[in-house]
């Protein structure tokens, strides 16, 4: 009885939370060959196109987008391959808000932050800034924003320098997930707190939310995937570049996403924190709390659960386990966190414990931890402490063990550093 209770309050606190915002819009399907014929014309791709009288035919359409799915994944190296930056800078400049929503108390946040840069009230920031290899129509989206959180050099000089990426939510504003990025450097680690497509500071003037990262544009939301991809090894190759021997990737609902495709073609990632995962992009789509405005669209075009997920197959976390699995046991092995929500309305449990299966069939070295709340709700008291201690604690304990495997076996790892954690997460 009691657990039912708790259910029922969990589930009417998530919904209200996932209905707050009135600002979603619902754009009607587009099928967006524009935005993956450029690829499939650069790797030789082009018979998979479509034909002019295919567009003039929507069940022709949906085939011919289906079928491009199917050679993406056969070509998933050149899908997420890319040609590496040359233009890399770190850019300083005050660091603000970006917000997606329209609430009252969010906009008077950002108004104060406003003035107070104006008025030289506040501390800048260190941004990497590089041109992404993915182009898309929009300037600010294709120059990548990245926030740079350097950890303090070791007195240790032997000690591998160690760094992760860290990808929030979708339509997260600028300053989502900057603690964990604090705490991350008292642990000796480096992060790169990575601004995803469309997000904050690349977010085309004309948005107010995010909303050409996941839409129902399905050429545009594959192009979105892509570019988030290539961005994140890109952040991969700066690291290296500045000495970093130890990566890490740390992903956040739409940003697990991102994060487990990164690494399933990336080796030189191994600690790899997936904060609330899902199978088919598509399944999360149809699905979702947060993006009944797209399933709406799909909807009134006719498609149904099945067809989407046919539709998005090529950067769903499904097509790609063999990868991963093989990714992990072709070099070094990866570390892998998988938290999930009991009561999640969003990336709805069912498809997180086909996760779980997955990774246990394919052998994937991981760690599974469940949250008591839901999608929304993981950003509140108390449970986005619970949260932060799973992500914390696994990042800490992976990167620790990545040190001592480095060292071959030469001694445990000292009694002030077991404490460090400890003493982080009280902070």
């Amino acid at each position: 009885m009691l657990k039912k209770r708790y259910a029922r309050w969990m589930y009417d606190w998530e919904y209200r939370l996932t209905t707050r915002d009135e600002n979603r819009v619902v754009r009607p399907l587009e099928w967006g060959f524009e935005w993956v014929e450029p690829f499939l014309e650069a790797h030789g791709l082009s018979a998979v196109a479509p034909s002019p009288e295919t567009l003039r035919d929507d069940a022709a359409a949906e085939a011919a987008m289906v079928k491009i799915n199917e050679a993406l994944i056969r070509h998933g190296e050149e899908l997420f391959g890319y040609e590496r930056p040359t233009d890399y800078r770190l850019e300083e400049r005050y660091p603000m808000l970006y917000p997606t929503n329209v609430r009252p108390e969010t906009l008077a946040h950002d108004a104060e932050l406003r003035e107070m840069a104006a008025a030289g009230k506040m501390e800048t920031a260190q941004f990497l800034r590089f041109t992404s290899p993915e182009r898309t129509p929009y300037a600010e989206n294709d120059m990548v924003n990245a926030r740079w959180y350097p950890a303090p050099a070791h007195k240790d000089p032997k000690r591998p320098k160690q760094a992760i990426v860290v990808l929030p939510q979708w339509n997260a504003d600028a300053f989502s997930h900057n603690a964990l990025c604090a705490i991350f450097n008292k642990f000796g680690v480096s992060a790169l707190r990575l601004s995803k497509p469309y997000h904050d500071i690349r977010r085309p003037s004309e948005l107010e939310r995010s909303d050409y990262a996941v839409s129902a544009n399905i050429g545009r939301t594959i192009s979105a995937c892509r570019q988030a991809v290539v961005d994140i090894r890109c952040c991969v190759d700066w690291l290296e570049e500045q000495g970093y021997e130890h990566f890490g990737v740390l992903g956040t609902s739409l940003g697990s996403c991102y994060a487990f495709l990164a690494s399933a073609f990336d080796k030189r990632i191994r600690v790899n924190a997936f904060n609330h995962a899902s199978t088919a992009f598509g399944d999360v789509v149809w699905a979702g709390q947060s993006t009944r405005h797209i399933r709406e669209a799909v909807e009134q075009a006719g498609l149904t659960q099945e067809r989407l997920r046919a539709l998005w197959s090529a950067i769903s976390p499904i097509s790609y386990y063999d990868r991963f699995a093989s990714a992990a046991a072709g070099g070094p092995q990866k570390k892998v966190l998988l938290v999930y929500a009991e009561y999640d309305l969003t990336f709805p449990r069912e498809y997180s414990l086909e996760v779980v299966k997955a990774f246990r069939r394919h052998g994937v070295n991981f760690t599974p931890r469940v949250l008591p709340c839901g999608h929304y709700t993981t950003g509140e008291t108390p449970y986005k402490y619970i949260d932060g201690w799973y992500l914390g604690s696994f990042v800490w304990r992976a990167f620790k063990e990545l040190r001592e495997e480095k060292a071959a076996g030469g001694g445990a790892v000292s009694c002030a550093e077991e404490e460090q954690f400890t003493v982080a997460g009280r902070q």
